[in-house]
């Protein structure tokens, strides 16, 4: 089964959109957010755009 992409209700600092990634690859949001915060500069830009164009994740999933 594929899940999709959404932010993270439970493991968010901001928008969640790195807890969400995470989820989505089975990895740890802490590999996801050195990537956003050690990366290119265009990283900030796409959290930005994911930020307001994922969905929430559904409040009865669990990740």
């Amino acid at each position: 089964m594929t899940t999709k992409l959404t932010r993270s209700r439970d493991d968010r600092w901001v928008a969640g959109v790195c807890g969400g990634i995470a989820a989505r690859l089975g990895i740890s949001s802490f590999w996801v957010r050195l990537v956003f915060l050690f990366g290119s500069p265009g990283f900030f830009w796409i959290y930005i755009i994911l930020a307001f164009l994922l969905p929430d994740a559904p409040a009865n999933e669990d990740f």
